[in-house]
């Protein structure tokens, strides 16, 4: 589902859908329900299908998280931080995404990871009072967001 917003300039803005394998694999509720439900009632089977897999897909739509940079700062998800706070951002694909999502972790960083996205890009943050060293944030278009942070 692309993003309905205009694109500005000076502004990069994301949104973290679910992959469609997502959306698949969580449509086995609908067989369970059935299994479970069927012997009661044919209706209550089909509705309680129908009702347990639209509150699985809204709960994966209203809770896909939004990037956007800004002039005046980052937004990832709910979090927040001023442009003055931000330091380098680098991106990573591949190998390079999995070892900073495991291996090269710091367990003090912020996250704002999805499994179904490939790209990472991990984002410094300078203000000196922060115990959190960097923020560490999913995007298809990882290049595109660390070269909206560092420009």
């Amino acid at each position: 589902m692309p993003d309905t917003a205009p694109p500005r300039s000076g502004v990069y803005r994301e949104r973290l859908w679910p992959a469609p394998w997502i959306f698949l694999s969580t449509a086995l509720v609908i067989p369970a329900s059935l299994l479970v439900f069927l012997p009661i009632s044919p209706i209550a089977g089909v509705v309680a299908a129908v009702v347990l897999y639209g509150g699985i897909v809204t709960v994966l739509l209203l809770t896909t998280p939004l990037i956007e940079v800004t002039d005046a700062g980052l937004r990832a998800g709910r979090a927040r931080i001023e442009r003055r706070f931000l330091g380098v951002a680098e991106a990573s694909t591949g190998d390079e995404a999995r070892a900073e999502r495991g291996v090269r972790l710091d367990a003090r960083a912020w996250l704002l990871l999805r499994g179904w996205i490939p790209g990472v890009v991990r984002v410094e943050l300078t203000d000196p009072e922060d115990p959190t060293p960097y923020w560490l944030v999913s995007s298809r278009r990882a290049d595109e967001l660390a070269a909206a942070l560092n420009g």
